[in-house]
């Protein structure tokens, strides 16, 4: 068989450094080619780099069609669950391929959607006031904790992955992906304008580090002080505590009252926007 290289799907999933693109050659020379190639009819879908190194030493290998992919989407979604399922990709391509994989089940939501539509204009309304025949429900669209769940990630993490994709240079991407510069940091550095971080990145980690400290103090000096809390009477049965010792367990009660309520307001947000995704 003539194995067909599809370009979209080989830089689909990121390629192996250096190192270990070497590593799996050793690998290879060593004890062969082990794990099959996954073709999609005659296009290669999982194994480029596998097949590379067996064609440029005539090494012999094994490759399996997949037969469920109906689509070029179908192979996309298991070559990013396939991905996800590896230990060795990093936090950030583990954000990114869950982003990717919410954008493909967004679009296919948006299709089902649009076809019920028109599949429901199409039928001729019911007679003697029978119901008329509901439609399959189009897949819904997947919120951030399902995409933190997937990327086994935490929600605050894949919304700075979301900033680091929108408004980060692509040198400050490369070192994110490199591993010179921690998520967390480089979405604060991708807050500065285009030049400044271009600048961050040439100085490298340090000069990275240095600005994504001096964007946090900036932002914790322009936030409004907070108003200084008037003391708060003991509650009775204090007893004869000490008054700092009083105000301090009235406060800290006062606190997680706080708490409490807050928690409570952002399950509701929480739910409101569940609703909302899924109208």
């Amino acid at each position: 068989m003539q194995i067909k290289i599809n370009e979209t799907l080989r830089a689909y999933i990121e390629p192996l450094t250096e190192s270990e693109y070497q590593a799996l050659e050793r690998s290879i020379l060593t004890e062969g080619c082990r794990d099959a190639l996954v073709l999609w009819e005659d296009v290669l879908v999982d194994g480029h780099n596998r097949y590379q190194i067996c064609q440029q030493h005539g090494i012999p290998f094994k490759a399996i069609e997949n037969t469920s992919f109906r689509s070029l989407e179908d192979v996309k979604l298991w070559m990013i669950d396939n991905n996800l399922g590896r230990r060795s990709i990093s936090d950030f391509q583990r954000g990114v391929l869950a982003l990717r994989k919410k954008e493909i089940m967004t679009a296919r939501a948006l299709e089902m959607a649009a076809e019920a539509a028109a599949e429901d204009a199409k039928i001729a309304p019911p007679e003697d006031g029978e119901a008329p025949a509901k439609k399959p429900a189009a897949m819904p669209l997947a919120s951030r904790e399902d995409i933190a769940r997937a990327a086994r990630l935490s929600s605050a993490t894949i919304g700075q992955i979301e900033k680091i994709q929108k408004t980060a240079t692509p040198e400050l991407v490369e070192a994110v992906r490199a591993g010179t510069i921690s998520i967390n940091a480089a979405a604060t550095v991708a807050s500065l304008s285009e030049e400044a971080q271009l600048a961050a990145v040439a100085g490298g980690k340090k000069e990275l580090q240095k600005a994504a400290k001096e964007v946090r103090e900036m932002r914790a000096a322009t936030r409004p002080a907070k108003e200084p809390k008037e003391p708060k009477a003991a509650p009775a049965d204090y007893g004869d505590m000490p008054m700092d010792v009083q105000e301090l367990r009235a406060e800290n009660a006062a606190l997680r009252e706080k708490n409490a309520a807050l928690l409570e307001e952002i399950t509701v947000l929480q739910r409101r926007i569940s609703e909302l995704v899924s109208a």
